[in-house]
């Protein structure tokens, strides 16, 4: 049901709107989000969501975030994912508007005395958008081949269907691939500031809780290095080292030439890897619970 609240920000717009495309088996959006390396870039786009001054508040004011910032984005992504791989989209506008409907009383005013709203839809447009440049982000670093242009455009457009999902007004909503391209830099450089949530990820106390390493299941067990490594000082090689350029100029992060050398190498890697191995390799990356596409063969195709 809608929430007045939702309504409230839901007000009609006559320019023109982003043509969406459907998800499915075989669109762009599950191939990608659907393999663990799409989730590598995940930490640099929750980097991008705080430096945002709404969310950035929105955070600090209504969540544990300083004291369980793992547990948070844990609980999120099976929730988010769900929306991506609903079996049609009556049932992901459905998982879409339960989330929404999270955000009516996540308010109030930052810390320069601004007012702001969860479902402010620029706010919650931005929150999308950094998953949409997640997935084409981790195409680009750590998947074997690139995505084409066309293929990056069609994962645009079922990410615009996968926002409408959550019946948030389509206002921000640039209408194409070159649009969000130039709007998300335009944000990037000249939008984003360094927030208490966004200062405290990217200086951390010594006293800030650490990636928790639950135990795989045993089948999974000679994968527990690949988990381990992206602790500590890996993490923050792949979090700073996928940011755009702007972002870490913007705010000094300090990102020195061994800093890309030993970035440069990682990408690499998991590309290597990724040549030789399946996507179900980098499942442990998913939090438990995570809804995934279903990759077993079609009834009668080839195996």
């Amino acid at each position: 049901m809608e929430t007045a609240v939702a309504r409230k920000f839901a007000a009609p717009d006559r320019r023109p709107r982003a043509a969406g495309a459907p998800l499915g088996p075989g669109s762009v959006l599950w191939r990608i989000a659907g393999d663990g390396r799409g989730l590598m870039t995940g930490t640099s786009a929750g980097v991008l969501q705080l430096l945002h001054p709404g969310l950035g508040a929105g955070v600090t004011e209504h969540s544990a975030f300083f004291t369980e910032p793992w547990a948070r984005i844990i609980r999120s992504i099976p929730q988010i994912w769900g929306t991506i791989f609903a079996p049609d989209d009556g049932d992901g506008d459905r998982r879409g508007r339960a989330i929404r409907d999270l955000h009516p009383d996540i308010k109030g005013v930052d810390h320069q005395g601004r007012r702001y709203h969860a479902l402010d839809p620029d706010v919650f447009w931005w929150a999308h958008a950094t998953f949409t440049w997640e997935f084409l982000r981790a195409a680009e670093l750590f998947f074997p081949l690139p995505l084409t242009r066309a293929e990056k455009e069609q994962l645009y457009s079922e990410s615009v269907t996968w926002y409408r999902r959550y019946g948030v007004s389509d206002r921000p909503v640039p209408v194409d691939l070159a649009a969000f391209e130039a709007r998300f830099a335009e944000i990037c450089a000249h939008e984003l500031e360094l927030t208490p949530a966004a200062d405290w990820v990217l200086h951390p106390p010594e006293t800030a809780p650490e990636l928790p390493e639950a135990p795989l299941p045993l089948p999974l067990r000679p994968a527990q290095p690949v988990v381990t490594w992206l602790r500590g000082e890996n993490l923050r090689l792949v979090t700073l080292g996928a940011l755009p350029d702007v972002v870490r100029r913007r705010f000094a992060i300090p990102w020195s030439t061994r800093d890309r050398v030993a970035f440069a190498g990682t990408a690499l890697a998991f590309r290597s890897i990724g040549a030789t191995v399946g996507p179900r390799a980098f499942d442990v990356f998913f939090p438990p619970g995570t809804p995934k596409p279903d990759r077993r063969p079609a009834r009668g195709s080839a195996t």
